[in-house]
């Protein structure tokens, strides 16, 4: 048990109805080894006592979620997405987080590529603030139903060609599963993100058939369609050697017991990624 769950991850998300201080007793009691935090999870408390808290279970802090949301027609919300950024690096490194992960953004009032380069401009502005920090930052592509106003990046190419652009090597990807395995360049570009170094984090769920609610209706492990094992398979070719994040949106399981829905992503953990 030690051995297959010492790169299991959970999101505070996923077990969403729990508190912080709740998540973190249940997954280290439950041998979970990784928990990534959202800020949500924080608002209210103490950072620095909360990282505090998260390691003294025995629990790794993989990365805090998120930031991002940086395109706009307006000036004024691009400068707040800056600063939002900016408070954001702050609170991971108070919690001892290593990286936050970006979901990018996009503003429907305005072109893809104006979005694309309004990303590109965020994270070299707020760059020098996590070099300061020494957070590193994940961009992460999202699937492409969500170009409209979640995020301009919606491949594993686009996100590459970003971080390659930049050139920080605080500045990398994430590989969300639920968003990218329908890519038929995946393969490849994770090839690509192996070769640059700069494959940050790896993230599963599954994608249900039919799916009912394309936010919030992620499925556990070994009930969609997703090749999980061979999509791994691919991450750990390239040498990746972190953690394999549950990161599950889901209105049905948050409804359930949540001490039997870890014990589903242990059991789908085990069985299906």
């Amino acid at each position: 048990m030690e051995d297959f769950l010492s790169k299991l991850c959970v999101h505070t998300f996923t077990t969403k109805p729990w508190p912080l201080e709740t998540a973190v007793e249940k997954f280290a009691a439950a041998g979970v080894k990784g928990i990534t935090v959202w800020r949500n999870a924080l608002e209210g408390r103490d950072i620095f006592a909360s990282g505090e808290l998260i390691r003294s279970a025995g629990l790794q802090i993989v990365s805090l979620c998120r930031g991002g949301f940086f395109p706009s027609v307006s000036p004024q919300k691009r400068q707040a997405a800056i600063d939002d950024n900016r408070r954001a690096i702050d609170e991971a490194a108070a919690l001892g987080a290593p990286l936050v992960v970006l979901v990018c953004g996009a503003d429907p009032g305005q072109p893809l590529e104006v979005s694309r380069s309004q990303i590109r401009s965020g994270i070299e502005k707020v760059l020098p603030h996590a070099e300061a920090n020494n957070i590193r930052l994940a961009i992460e592509p999202l699937h492409p139903m969500y170009a409209g106003d979640r995020s301009a990046v919606n491949t594993l190419a686009q996100a590459n060609n970003m971080a390659e652009a930049i050139g920080s090597p605080l500045v990398g990807v994430a590989v969300d599963v639920y968003h990218l395995w329908w890519d038929p360049a995946l393969e490849s570009e994770i090839e690509r993100c192996g070769k640059n170094n700069h494959l940050f984090a790896f993230h599963v769920c599954d994608w249900n058939i039919p799916t009912t609610d394309l936010l919030l209706d992620r499925g556990l492990m070994g009930e969609g369609c997703i090749p999980l094992k061979k999509i791994r398979s691919w991450v750990e070719k390239t040498g990746f050697t972190g953690f394999n994040e549950v990161e599950i949106f889901s209105t049905k399981f948050w409804a359930q017991d949540q001490d039997a829905f870890l014990q589903k992503i242990i059991h789908a953990y085990k069985n299906f990624t």
